[in-house]
């Protein structure tokens, strides 16, 4: 009787790892971790050295007595205390009451340009979503405003505003003869009217890009949907796309506050170094505070008051804006 050899049965390969290996892994994954931040770090360097190092700079100045004696070696200038703060919010002294004025015409000013420039980016922006002959030539028209030097586009606005030869006198005055004689746009109370112009012609390209991105991720199925139970164009802009743009709007609205509260580069070349007191806006108000009467105590306390301001602005806004997108998701 012949004997089978039984063979016994292979024990599954279990595979352990070395201490060799781990601690390879550990160190390959300690490095995927670290990669996003050695690469955001030179973009964080060049943060701090270009706004927060001069921001950091700027509040210390704003507490001391610092004026043209002392710019050599501004670090020598005596300490103030909140001197020039008191200066800044005294609304019953000069200082302080040109101070709130160009801060009311600012507000004034940027809650105009901010509205018209999201009024006529979103309205454009649909406009030009039906496909139809030239319609790429007329986005590229649109953001010609957007693209153009702000410099070399407001000095064109300041010829075109001259009294005697300008644009507008010639179109408003000559040929349409509105007015008895050519008014002055960069004098006097029409300078608002003429700075807010130039603002709205250079913001609102920017709003109607963003719309227009906006609505890219709007499905046309949606639209036909709607359109086969009846919806206008008005019900559809109501009940679509002012909804689906929330939150783009949200971002929108915010960036365009900020830029125009804090336009500096839109008066001065308009006006120069002093604008009408009807266009006296509070970043030009600030440069004229700083540099025209050699105050830079009394001008940096007073950025730091604009910085307070729209830091306590854009977290109300933020923070409403996340409130009520929570309830529109629930």
């Amino acid at each position: 009787m012949t004997q089978t050899a039984v063979t016994p049965a292979r024990e599954p390969a279990v595979r352990r790892a070395t201490p060799g290996g781990a601690r390879t892994a550990r160190r390959s994954g300690r490095r995927r971790l670290a990669l996003p931040y050695v690469l955001l770090l030179p973009a964080l360097l060049l943060e701090l050295l270009v706004h927060l190092v001069p921001m950091l700079m700027g509040i210390t100045m704003s507490f001391k007595e610092l004026t043209q004696f002392y710019i050599r070696d501004w670090a020598a200038a005596p300490w103030s205390g909140l001197d020039n703060f008191s200066v800044s919010l005294d609304f019953d002294a000069a200082v302080g009451q040109s101070l709130l004025k160009s801060f009311l015409t600012t507000c004034r000013f940027t809650m105009l340009s901010v509205g018209l420039c999201w009024l006529l980016g979103t309205a454009a922006a649909v406009l030009l979503q039906e496909n139809f002959r030239g319609r790429g030539v007329l986005r590229t028209l649109f953001l010609v405003p957007y693209a153009l030097p702000v410099y070399a586009a407001v000095i064109t606005w300041t010829f075109m505003f001259q009294r005697d030869n300008g644009l507008i006198n010639h179109v408003l005055h000559d040929q349409l003869g509105i007015g008895d004689t050519p008014a002055f746009w960069l004098i006097g109370d029409n300078s608002f009217w003429a700075l807010l112009v130039v603002s709205v012609w250079k913001g609102w390209p920017f709003a109607f890009l963003t719309v227009m991105a906006g609505l890219q991720n709007i499905p046309r199925e949606m639209y036909e949907a709607a359109a086969l139970d009846g919806a206008g164009v008005w019900k559809q802009i109501r009940h679509i796309t002012l909804p689906s743009l929330r939150p783009v709007n949200q971002v929108l609205v915010l960036v365009l506050f900020l830029w125009t509260f804090n336009d500096f580069n839109t008066p001065f070349v308009l006006f120069g170094d002093a604008a009408p007191e009807a266009a006296d806006l509070i970043s030009l108000h600030i440069y004229q505070s700083s540099f025209q009467t050699w105050n830079f105590g009394t001008g940096s306390a007073m950025s730091v008051l604009l910085l307070l301001f729209l830091l306590l602005v854009t977290g109300v806004y933020l923070l409403l804006t996340s409130r009520g997108r929570k309830t529109s998701d629930a």
